[in-house]
């Protein structure tokens, strides 16, 4: 079967199944049914068409890939439906159609705004637009249509047409226009002439309406010096609405402003990705501008409550008067969620050596970036020495080899576009007990005085006890030790005080022990006096020193067990995000996961 007319039925759709096996279809007659839509796909079986006629029906849109397949169509007549937007690329793929016909359709974006919704028609030689509701053409409105030879823009009450609308068009041999509505202004001066020097002038009824001195004549007719800009009859956006990123759940809005002379009433209209939002909420205003006191400046506020993903698009405004209309640039609504923990970092307490395990993991949209400071930095032992690691997959943030250096407050934080959130933990780490410098042996002389210094460290702070022989050490008057018993001072040593030293350091972890064996030679009175008076001086270094450093030592503990306490408590789960977007955090080490929308 080569032809097929299928007119005065009650088709409502175009689908696959419909003309399924029809691969030898060239003339299909689909015009005076109910068609409103045409499937992906629907003409897969048709791929030989050439001639398809859908006029007098409901169609609304063509929109990208509506017309795929049809590579072999020469003829398409959509006349007598209710277009009023046709998306870039509609045509795509149709290469070979020669005559397009879209009359009485109500078409205006599509040449006022849209550029590119012409392209791929490579080959088209007729256009007809005839008695649709376009009031102006855009620069690049019929951009890609090179070997056009008729155009027909008949029966459409235009007011402007911009300069090199119809550059590209170099065969043109046939061009209809009939307003009586034009704004001959200095925008439009350019146009009496390029149709004079294109011979097309015997099918143009163009009138001006404005300005006054000029009305109802011919564009022809009218002096090229006559096309002035005095005025601004028709809006001009001066604000256009910006691109805007919104919270799922938050208010927000998009504004547009245009300035006009005329006191012609102004329309406003919101359109969201091309298509018109008819129960909006708005607000429209207008005001006075200060410069110019015979110009208002019209503003229309969108407002869109809670939104959620399915407000995302591009969103633009349209302002119209008597003289035209004019369109805003297209802003753009992203819609972002806020992250949220789906696993937040514990409280550890691990033991030296081995392998600490901190666990955090978020959602949100975009997936929110995971990073990890330690007591609010970046730069830290476990990152510097290349011993932390970071799973994502197991949401997991490991420290091998645990130090004591490793111990502090962690802080988790999930980072996206709509703000951040952080989470803290503490580890701990426990250490055995051990000595930062050797216990060595001593040998004094009587009299003298003897310093023994046991540096312990470990985690938690060793407990350390002095020995002598086995036993407890017994303490005289003569035996001193300073704050943490670290140091032991003997005055003026007998020789009873020789013998073997042990200091012992316990933990929970466990005890370890240090020995300093002390030998006593005997001294002669003089030596022994002088002795004393040495000792007691050496005494009084010795004790002075190692009582500042051991202070020192237990100030520094004391400073880092409170900042320790103070951050733990402060840094519970905070979410800092809001829905102007969250600040940047410091650098990080490069983590995350993933969490699809």
């Amino acid at each position: 079967m080569q032809v097929l007319h299928l007119e005065h039925n009650s088709l409502t759709e175009v689908n696959s199944g419909s003309l399924y096996g029809l691969r030898s279809l060239q003339q299909l007659y689909l015009s005076n049914n109910s068609i409103s839509k045409i499937r992906s796909g629907g003409w897969s079986f048709c791929q030989k068409l050439q001639e398809l006629v859908l006029s007098s029906n409901n169609l609304t849109r063509l929109d990208e890939g509506s017309l795929a397949d049809l590579g072999s169509l020469t003829i398409l007549r959509l006349s007598h439906n209710s277009i009023n937007l046709i998306t870039e690329e509609a045509f795509k793929g149709l290469q070979k159609l020669r005559i397009l016909e879209l009359d009485h359709n109500e078409i205006s974006g599509t040449i006022e705004d849209t550029h590119g919704a012409f392209r791929g028609l490579d080959s088209l030689n007729k256009l007809s637009l005839f008695g649709n509701k376009i009031k102006s053409v855009a620069r690049n409105a019929f951009s890609g249509l090179g070997a056009l030879e008729h155009l027909n823009l008949g029966s459409n009450a235009m007011r402007s047409i911009q300069e090199e609308a119809f550059a590209e068009m170099k065969m043109l041999k046939e061009l209809y226009i009939h307003s009586e509505s034009f704004l001959c202004d200095c925008h439009l001066k350019w146009l009496p002439s390029w149709v004079t020097s294109r011979k097309l002038q015997s099918n143009v009824k163009a009138l001006c309406a404005h300005p006054e001195s000029i009305q109802n004549k011919s564009i022809f007719s009218v002096p090229a010096r006559s096309f002035v800009c005095d005025d601004l009859p028709k809006p001009h956006i001066t604000v256009h609405p910006e691109k805007t990123m919104a919270v799922v759940g938050k208010d927000i809005r998009f504004s547009c402003s245009a300035a006009s002379s005329s006191s012609s009433p102004m329309t406003f209209v919101w359109k969201k990705d091309n298509e018109i939002l008819h129960n909006a909420e708005t607000e429209n205003f207008a005001n006075m501008r200060e410069k110019d006191g015979d110009v208002m400046v019209y503003t229309t506020v969108l407002y869109l409550r809670n939104v959620t993903f399915d407000h995302e698009g591009q969103y633009q405004c349209i302002i119209t008067n008597h003289f035209g209309s004019t369109y805003s640039n297209k802003a753009g609504l992203t819609v972002n969620v806020l992250p949220s923990f789906i696993k937040t970092p514990r409280d550890n307490t691990i033991r030296t050596g081995t392998t600490a395990r901190l666990e955090c993991a978020a959602n949100g949209y975009p997936s929110p970036e995971i990073a990890w400071q330690k007591d609010g930095g970046t730069d830290f032992p476990a990152a510097r020495e290349r011993r932390m690691h970071v799973m994502p997959d197991d949401d997991v943030f490991f420290i091998t080899d645990v130090k004591s250096e490793d111990m502090g407050v962690y802080s988790c934080t999930a980072q996206n576009a709509a703000g951040s959130i952080s989470a803290n933990a503490t580890l701990t780490i426990l250490e055995m007990p051990f000595l930062a410098h050797p216990l060595e042996d001593r040998t004094v002389s009587a009299g003298a005085t003897l310093a023994l210094q046991c540096k312990a460290s470990g985690s938690p702070p060793p407990r350390i006890t002095w020995l002598k022989g086995d036993e407890p050490l017994v303490m005289t008057e003569r035996h001193h030790f300073t704050p943490g018993n670290q140091l032991l001072i003997i005055r003026n040593v007998l020789q009873e005080d020789a013998g073997k030293y042990t200091c012992e350091m316990s933990n929970t972890l466990g005890t370890e022990r240090a020995y300093s064996h002390v030998s006593i030679f005997p001294a002669s009175g003089c030596v022994l006096e002088a002795n004393k008076m040495e000792g007691t001086m050496t005494f009084g270094i010795i004790t002075i020193a190692v009582v500042c450093s051991i202070v020192l030592t237990s100030l520094v503990w004391v400073c880092i067990i409170y900042q320790t306490r103070k951050k733990s408590e402060e840094y519970s789960v905070t979410n800092t995000g809001n829905g102007e977007g969250g600040t940047q955090p410091p650098a990080h080490l490069p983590a995350g996961h993933e969490h699809d929308r």
